[in-house]
């Protein structure tokens, strides 16, 4: 676990904390003079009050450009967001201009490392874990704006433990992670917190304590990278340890990263005894905290206060949209009483990074990494005999979500030939990651095939009996709005009931069956066959699925629990891309074919 490393190269300032009782946490000195101001305060002696405001992001996955690396082109969307820590970084040097540099800090709630052809290709085409190996673009960029601190999120666990060890060497500040812990001793194996000080010109500093805390998700989602070394226990409880030491300690604000939603949700049912989404619950229930940044949901909050159960104060929440779209600002006013710095005032709000042009700085700073993988992504791998498209996969059985199905199907059926499981049928489930992905007629490049897949995603075959698939896509099906017979279907209002997203809806290939959007969610499911005959609901099945699914994601029944028969390392990215080369030229004629349709009372919603 790298217990050493961490203790010598991190905690070098560890003296105060040794003697506030709590040995190897880092205490980070400020450099800051802030502005303070005297008020008269009705007794003849001036009030002594500060501000300052601490900046955050979060869920950058691999953004530093307003770039959209899989249509080679810049980034846009419905509501013209732009993205990217360019940006980021723009809006950050006008806010310490306004504040001054001295009165604020930067920090950052998780997911760095994932989520675009930047990221993946120095992870895994030119790794920075290589012997003389490039610098992570995204530390590059976080060092250059001048990060203090940034929490753990799920997602930089994805390429394993020495490529996030990797990362961690190359930032300059730390990345914290109270409750990922040692498996055996229960230790913390990432810095839990880290304190600023920001002087003031009116009295003793102001001590800010950011303390971070990841997602227990990790436990399910990167089982392999993690089992056995780590373990992730629920925020609340570790929050309800770290900050009564804190304020011990002598801070006097502290602000928790949180790369967790505020909702109360969790999308892995009961396989762990933790929340998934717990900030508001932190806010609520743990004493003493005056502010949070708010992670991993993708939602958009710009200022969101929950009242703590204990004190009755209120706590502010933000959360900054995802891929550095926003920029949250909290803003503190503090005052000196008693005699000690007290939080009088705290809010937030979050600025538009499409309100700013790129800093030429980071454009300059990262140019060369940014042409290279622009030239890696348009590398020609095979053709299409026809043009393929997402967009209406949602609610159809497209040629598009096939190909994905078939790679799948193929590449299992290969993996079990000759053993124990190869006379048993193999079914395949896919989602739609993303409704602008598509195959062009003709050239196709690793950036058409990769954006099919954007996720880090590897395939496992797990063992599933006709009753239990029946269940798999009455609880896939939830993602329908029910829409009775004779009104009319919209697109736009038909799916993601519930807030369900899109990659939470599994197609399943290899059986037939409709979707009756007119019936309740779990009586969905007719007409379930398998070569023309129904499923017996004792028959076997091999089921080739991702493992973000087979470890719980999206609380999917059975699949979790069920026996494991084959596993792969390799992303399911990666094994479309080599099936396209291997084939030289797709054809939907070969694997294409309607297996799902919705309906209602048997009768086709889309003919």
């Amino acid at each position: 676990m790298a217990l050493d490393r961490w203790d010598r190269r991190t905690f070098l300032g560890r003296s105060a904390a040794v003697g506030a009782g709590a040995a190897g946490v880092a205490m980070v000195g400020g450099e800051a003079r802030a502005q303070g101001r005297d008020h008269g305060h009705g007794h003849g002696r001036p009030v002594k009050r500060y501000s300052f405001s601490v900046m955050g992001t979060t869920d950058l996955h691999g953004n530093v450009f307003n770039w959209d690396y899989f249509t080679d082109k810049e980034y846009d969307d419905a509501a013209h967001n732009d993205v990217g820590l360019a940006k980021i970084s723009t809006l950050v040097d006008q806010v310490r201009r306004e504040k001054g540099r001295r009165n604020t800090l930067l920090i950052d709630a998780g997911d760095t490392i994932q989520g675009t052809q930047l990221s993946y290709y120095y992870a895994k085409v030119d790794p920075i874990t290589a012997r003389r190996g490039p610098v992570h673009p995204m530390a590059k960029a976080m060092n250059a704006i001048g990060y203090d601190a940034a929490a753990l999120g799920n997602h930089e666990f994805n390429y394993g433990i020495p490529v996030l060890r990797k990362f961690e060497e190359q930032c300059d500040f730390p990345l914290l992670g109270a409750n990922a812990l040692d498996a055996k001793s229960l230790r913390p194996v990432f810095p839990p917190y880290v304190i600023k000080r920001l002087r003031t010109p009116c009295g003793r500093d102001v001590r800010v304590a950011v303390l971070g805390l990841t997602n227990p998700g990790i436990a399910i989602w990167d089982k392999a990278h993690v089992a056995g070394k780590m373990v992730f226990p629920g925020l609340e409880e570790q929050a309800a340890k770290w900050v009564p030491r804190l304020r011990s300690m002598g801070a006097d604000v502290v602000i928790v990263s949180a790369h967790s939603g505020s909702s109360g949700t969790s999308s892995y049912g009961d396989q762990l005894p933790y929340v998934e989404n717990a900030a508001g619950l932190v806010a609520e229930q743990v004493p003493g905290i005056d502010a949070i940044l708010v992670g991993h949901a993708h939602v958009e909050i710009a200022e969101h206060f929950v009242v703590n159960k204990a004190t009755g104060k209120r706590v502010v929440l933000s959360e900054p949209a995802k891929w550095g779209q926003r920029l949250t600002v909290f803003d503190f006013d503090l005052v000196w009483e008693k005699g000690r710095w007290a939080v009088e005032r705290a809010g937030s709000q979050v600025l538009n990074s499409n309100a700013v042009a790129e800093d030429p700085k980071v454009v300059s700073l990262l140019r060369r990494e940014h042409r290279k993988v622009v030239a890696y992504v348009n590398q020609v791998i095979g053709t299409s005999v026809v043009a393929m498209s997402t967009a209406e996969a949602p609610w159809r059985d497209e040629p598009i979500i096939d190909l994905i199905n078939q790679v799948q199907t193929e590449t299992v059926v290969a993996a079990l030939a000759g053993g124990a499981y190869a006379g048993l049928p193999v079914l395949s489930q896919a989602s739609c990651f993303s409704r602008t992905a598509g195959i062009p007629a003709g050239e196709v490049t690793i950036r058409d095939a990769a954006g099919l897949y954007p996720f880090e995603n590897t395939l496992e075959a797990r063992l599933l009996t006709g009753a239990q698939l029946k269940e798999y896509l009455e609880y896939s099906a939830r993602y329908y709005v029910r829409t009775p017979v004779g009104g009319p279907v919209d697109t736009a209002n038909l799916t993601n009931a519930d807030g369900i997203p899109d990659y939470n809806y599994d197609a399943v290939s290899g059986v037939t069956y409709d979707i009756d959007i007119s019936q309740p969610v779990g009586s969905r499911i007719v007409g379930l066959s398998f070569e023309g005959r129904p499923v017996d609901p004792a028959a076997r099945f091999v089921f080739a699925v991702n493992n973000y699914r087979a470890s719980g994601g999206g609380a999917f029944p059975h699949v979790a629990g069920a026996e494991q028969v084959w596993a792969d390392s390799d992303e399911i990215r990666n094994t479309i891309i080599g099936w396209v080369r291997e084939k030289g030229s797709v054809d939907p004629a070969e694997f294409a074919s309607v297996g799902w349709r919705l309906t209602r009372e048997g009768v086709p919603v889309f003919p």
